[in-house]
């Protein structure tokens, strides 16, 4: 097969796995950057250009767009889709886990168990006070919407702080939410890998001291982990219902069950296959050849 891979950096350790992985199994792999893509939107005919030449023979595609691309980046893999390619991760599923109060919403609706959140965007005093005690008051979590890798996530410890972020961020006009703050969770949360609707990996990441984030961008720690039935079953049940057959799922262990804080449409490979030993990158190779090898017809 002829898999092209969107990737903007190809020293990243997740472009260069996938890479590794796929000529590992005899594909031939393509890297494109998505943001020098052309895309031509004929009748009948759409087609895509990279640095001039038109992309042909294209049996799938393996989207790895970046948070602050997701507008053109979608845009590119939905041409992909227009030309009848089989894609990773499908351009709606894409879109619509970026937007992190729509997929809050989503998973609400589907039953999930998410950490109580509000969303406002009036600057009023009262209003202000009235978010804060509606997730259950201070210490609490304000995130911006555009936020990723724990930037842009600060911990309020009491309501004067809270009010304090959250009138910054309204004069700014951010969009942000306010959540409630899982003490029980220890600074700590589960990242489970799930593709084609089968967890193929977890880690626990463990949040240094003194912060409060466990994003290994900021400095956490990783480990492998069991997880239970229950944590198991959110995980899977969270990337199906946000339609994504690629998924970092970020799960808080809490005294109601597990919580759901984000699902990830491009979540980074090194941290899980460091602390599990698992080729992920070959699992993701794997779900590509089972959906283009099984299509209707061939």
């Amino acid at each position: 097969m002829k898999i092209a891979l969107l990737s903007r950096n190809k020293n990243l350790y997740s472009t260069k796995r996938l890479l590794e992985a796929g000529e590992q199994r005899g594909h031939e792999m393509l890297l494109l950057d998505h943001m020098k893509c052309v895309l031509v939107i004929e009748q009948g005919r759409p087609h895509i250009y990279f640095n001039g030449k038109e992309v042909t023979d294209v049996n799938a595609v393996i989207p790895r767009i970046g948070a602050s691309a997701t507008f053109y980046g979608s845009a590119v893999v939905r041409q992909f889709e227009m030309m009848k390619i089989f894609t990773a991760v499908e351009s709606q599923a894409l879109v619509r886990s970026r937007d992190k109060l729509r997929s809050l919403q989503i998973l609400a609706r589907a039953g999930i168990g998410i950490p109580k959140t509000a969303f406002a965007s009036s600057p009023k005093d009262k209003d202000i006070d009235n978010v804060i005690e509606n997730i259950g008051g201070a210490p609490c979590v304000i995130k911006l919407l555009e936020g990723t890798q724990g930037i842009g996530v600060i911990l309020a410890e009491n309501q004067k702080a809270a009010k304090s972020v959250i009138e910054a961020f309204l004069k700014l006009e951010a969009n942000m939410l306010v959540q409630e703050f899982i003490k029980e969770a220890g600074g700590a949360d589960l990242r489970v890998f799930v593709v084609d609707g089968q967890i193929v990996g977890a880690m626990k990441r463990q949040a240094k001291d003194g912060e409060f984030r466990s994003n290994l961008h900021r400095g956490g720690s990783a480990s492998v982990i069991q997880l239970t039935a229950e944590e198991r079953a959110t995980a899977i049940k969270s990337a199906k219902k946000l339609g994504l057959g690629i998924a970092g799922v970020d799960l808080l262990q809490s005294s109601r069950g597990p919580l759901v804080m984000e699902v990830n449409s491009s979540p980074g490979l090194e941290g899980i296959e460091g602390a599990t030993g698992i080729d992920i990158a070959g699992k993701i190779i794997e779900y590509v050849e089972r959906n283009e090898f099984n299509k209707p017809g061939e």
